[in-house]
C-alpha cells in the first residue's frame, strides 16, 4: 500500500479506507470496494467533465460528452489502473484474476472515491488530472460510443433521452452479470447481458441502435 501511495501521490490519513478500496467482493470479508466504486464513479465524471469544458471552449454539448464517454470508459481505466499498478495490490480470492479488465475498472473507481471520501474533492481532483490530463489531449476527434449515438439519435427526432433499466443481476459476488434493458419511447426496447452495468449498457445501447437505423 505504500508504494501504491506513491505512485498516486496521496497518503492516506485513513488505512482502512484505503484497504477497503481494494478489497473485491471474492474476498469475502464482508465488505468490499462496491460502495466506494459508486461514489469514484460520480467524483470521476464530474472532474473529467470539468476538465473537457476547460479544455474545448468551443465545442458544443455532443462533442464534450463524445469525449467524455471516451476517457471514462472501461478501457481508459484498465489502462490507468495497470498504468499505476493497481492490480498488485488488491485483495481478492485465490480464484480470482487480478489484472481482469472489470476488476481493474472497479477497483480504479474505489480508489477515487476513498481518496475523494479521505482528503476531500482537491485530493481526488488532484489525482484525476495527474492521469487524465494528458490522456484528454490524445484524443484528437471527439470519438462516439453506442450510448452517446442512440441519445443523439432519439433527441434529432425530439424524443426523450433514451432509459436504461437493470433487469437481472446474476452470478456470484467476483463474477457477476448484469441484464440492462435500454427504451426510447415509442420504439420496443432491447436488452444485453455484461460483466458490468456499463458495458451492458454499451452493448444494449449498441443493439437496439442496429435495430432503429436498420430496421
Amino acid at each position: 500500500m505504500n508504494s501504491l501511495q506513491e505512485r498516486i501521490g496521496y497518503r492516506f490519513h485513513d488505512g482502512d479506507l484505503l484497504a477497503l478500496a481494494l478489497t473485491h467482493p471474492s474476498a469475502g470479508r464482508g465488505k468490499s470496494n462496491q460502495r466506494l466504486e459508486f461514489l469514484g464513479d460520480a467524483v470521476l465524471g464530474a472532474v473529467v467533465a470539468r476538465l473537457l469544458y476547460d479544455a474545448y471552449p468551443a465545442e458544443q454539448e455532443g462533442e464534450l460528452a463524445r469525449r467524455l464517454a471516451a476517457l471514462v470508459r472501461g478501457e481508459t481505466l484498465t489502462a490507468v489502473a495497470r498504468g499505476i499498478g493497481l492490480g498488485e495490490t488488491l485483495t481478492l480470492s485465490a480464484g480470482e484474476r487480478r489484472d481482469t479488465a472489470s476488476n481493474l475498472e472497479d477497483a480504479l473507481e474505489a480508489l477515487i472515491g476513498a481518496v475523494y471520501l479521505d482528503g476531500g474533492m482537491a485530493a481526488a481532483e488532484a489525482f484525476i488530472l495527474s492521469r487524465w490530463t494528458e490522456l484528454s489531449r490524445n484524443i484528437v476527434v471527439p470519438p462516439k460510443d453506442a450510448k452517446t449515438s442512440l441519445q443523439e439519435w432519439a433527441q434529432a427526432r425530439t424524443l426523450p433521452v433514451p432509459v436504461y433499466a437493470l433487469i437481472e443481476s446474476t452470478g456470484p459476488a467476483h463474477a457477476p452479470q448484469f441484464t440492462i434493458e435500454v427504451t426510447v419511447q415509442g420504439y420496443p426496447p432491447a436488452q444485453a447481458q455484461a460483466a458490468s452495468k456499463k458495458l451492458a449498457e454499451q452493448a444494449a445501447a449498441e443493439k437496439l441502435l442496429e435495430t432503429l437505423q436498420h430496421g
